[in-house]
């Protein structure tokens, strides 16, 4: 899949450094969350998806870490650097074994037609 990033030479020397640490903590924080868990939400307050996706994963019984930052008011351009760094434009942002998933209606259809069960099974170690 090619996706649509400014080239870096194409980014003046001076400003790479400052785009590179652009909200880049909240990003680590999630690449750390995804690192150790088998499922992560990433949401915000006030928007009703990232709670559609945890009650789809409790009703499943399916732990998972939830992260949570800001919400309609506020928090919006620390989000922006998660939108910059998985291309996923919206909230909540569902990772399932490392992977992002899409949001919770892309979670519905996984739990829908199996697939959900089978990446949680298939990244078990026996």
């Amino acid at each position: 899949m090619g996706r649509n990033i400014l080239d870096e030479s194409r980014i003046h020397p001076a400003i790479r450094d400052k785009i590179s640490r652009d909200n880049a903590d909240i990003v680590l924080e999630v690449k750390a969350a995804v690192a150790t868990h088998a499922v992560v939400v990433v949401g915000m307050a006030q928007n009703p998806f990232p709670r559609k996706a945890r009650k789809a994963l409790d009703a499943l019984g399916t732990p998972y870490k939830y992260l949570e930052y800001g919400s309609y008011l506020s928090g919006w351009r620390r989000r922006n650097a998660l939108k910059m760094w998985t291309g996923w434009g919206t909230f909540p942002m569902v990772f399932v074994r490392g992977t992002l998933i899409g949001g919770a209606h892309e979670l519905q259809l996984l739990i829908a037609d199996g697939s959900f069960k089978r990446m949680l099974v298939a990244g078990q170690t026996e």
